[in-house]
């Protein structure tokens, strides 16, 4: 049996490899992705006090720190039975929301975007953020590059740093914001209305009417009907900071829906030997391995699962794409793996639009964004969407605050299984009779791009130590004697 590895995997968060194996006849027998890193964050924080946790679990990652912040921070809520005032609970979804699309907009034109703006099959030196400039034009270059800098410039703002703010506390915030301020927050918000509206219509360009992409996009090779998992409001629309969990199965229909506090009756986390990820599934489904279909388990939470999961968006130019996005693809649910880099770009002018009306709240300047805690802390559980996935974060804390226990559940982690899923089904579509060129592999780490992964969020074992296993073989290869531990 041959071997082929993509080693390391590129244009992701954190660090990973693809071992491909090919039988006899040159086709794909089985595809792992592996990762080989492990950070260990839910073993680290016990012991310390519960209230550094918005700050400690932002340096998980450097890409997505506010997400972890935030989650953090509501999670700090519920550990200290307190309920942050209106103007603190809307500053919170407003820098949510800014950080939102300034993330969106690093994957699809540093990470996702090459594959398709430059070509999946160019060479890879060409197939990077410098061989996107190249050939969209500085112009363009020059808006995204605007578009970040004024998300991390708000962030830096609102919540204190450009990269691990240093902002939420139980029951608020630690500052609000002043009128002028404000009307900074807005005019760059429109700004970012527009660029969301640009960059749906550069997707609708360069993939929806580029028929060799299409075919790539809705082809069987990245397709898998799994559940979908994402956070709703009231009208069982998007909404990334506050809500109720709702998954809904391959056919479209309402599977389950609940607070973050009741992640447990619904999520089961398990381990396999060969990854440092923990892999959820729905516990009344039930784990049948890595298949897909209404009697697996496995289900996604990116941007697609979101907008799957939901009834629609809540705010009206991103509800006329939403609607599109159906439309053209025939639909809902949409099962097209690749088609989250298009619901991806939706999000982002839905962030964008709810920055906006946030900005203009007249409670956004209030002078009462914290009530102080009173009461003895317990056990606290959060969730927020994070671009990558379902965030949610769950401590236990002795009478002092002090940490007993921690919990967390990472967009990438509830991919897991997918990613896995989709890796190996992309191996198996595209390489056949031992035929393997560069560009092939590239589309085979496109399975996994789509997710956009963040590997260091990701890397915690179920029972907070490292699963092993050791065998030994005599010089026949034949197996001798096994240990493991935590399998």
């Amino acid at each position: 049996m041959k071997r082929i590895s993509i080693d390391p995997i590129t244009r992701l968060e954190g660090h990973g490899k693809i071992d491909i194996f090919l039988n006899d006849e040159g086709d794909v027998a089985n595809a792992y992705l592996q990762i080989p890193e492990l950070r260990g964050f839910e073993r680290f924080c016990v012991g310390r006090p519960a209230e550094d946790m918005p700050n400690l679990t932002s340096r998980i990652c450097g890409v997505c720190p506010e997400a972890h912040h935030i989650a953090g921070t509501k999670a700090l809520d519920d550990l200290f039975h307190v309920d942050p005032p209106p103007t603190a609970k809307k500053l919170r979804e407003m820098f949510y929301s800014i950080f939102f699309a300034t993330d969106h907009t690093t994957h699809f034109y540093a990470l996702g975007g090459p594959d398709f703006v430059v070509g999946p099959t160019a060479p890879a030196a060409e197939r990077n953020i410098l061989g996107v400039v190249k050939k969209v034009g500085m112009d363009i270059a020059g808006a995204v590059l605007k578009m970040r800098r004024d998300g991390h410039n708000l962030i830096e703002m609102i919540g204190g740093r450009k990269v691990h703010p240093n902002w939420g506390l139980p029951g608020g915030v630690s500052r609000g914001i002043n009128e002028e301020q404000r009307k900074e927050i807005e005019r760059l918000g429109r700004d970012a209305v527009e660029f969301g509206k640009f960059s749906l219509k550069l997707f609708e360009d360069v993939v929806l009417k580029n028929s060799d992409y299409l075919k790539i996009v809705t082809g069987d090779v990245y397709v898998h009907r799994t559940y979908n998992m994402g956070t709703v409001d009231e009208d069982n629309r998007v909404n990334f900071y506050d809500g109720l969990i709702r998954v809904t199965g391959p056919d479209g229909k309402e599977h389950a829906k609940y607070p973050a506090r009741d992640y447990r009756e619904y999520i089961v986390e398990r381990v396999e030997p060969w990854s440092y990820l923990k892999f959820p599934y729905l516990k009344k489904v039930g784990w049948k391995g890595f298949v897909d279909g209404p009697e697996s388990g496995v289900y996604k939470a990116t941007p697609l699962s979101r907008l799957n999961a939901a009834d629609g968006m809540a705010t009206p130019l991103a509800q006329a794409e939403y609607k599109k996005f159906y439309e053209i693809l025939g639909g809902k649910p949409a099962h097209h793996t690749l088609a989250t880099h298009w619901a991806r770009l939706v999000e982002l002018l839905y962030a964008a639009e709810r920055w906006v009306e946030l900005a203009t709240d007249p409670e956004i300047t209030g002078k009462e964004y914290r009530v102080l805690p009173k009461k003895t802390p317990t056990e606290g559980i959060a969730s927020v969407e994070a671009p990558r996935g379902t965030l949610t974060h769950h401590y236990t804390t002795d009478a002092r605050g002090i940490l007993t226990k921690v919990n967390l559940i990472v967009g990438t982690t509830n991919n897991n299984a997918p990613i896995s899923m989709s890796v190996k089904k992309a191996a198996q579509g595209l390489i056949h009779k031992g035929k393997v060129s560069e560009g092939l592999l590239n589309m085979v780490e496109m399975a996994f791009r789509a997710y956009d992964p963040c590997f260091g969020c990701a890397t915690h074992s179920l029972p907070g130590q490292m699963p092993l296993k050791v065998v030994i073989r005599d010089p026949q290869g034949c197996t001798v004697q096994e240990f493991s531990q935590y399998l």
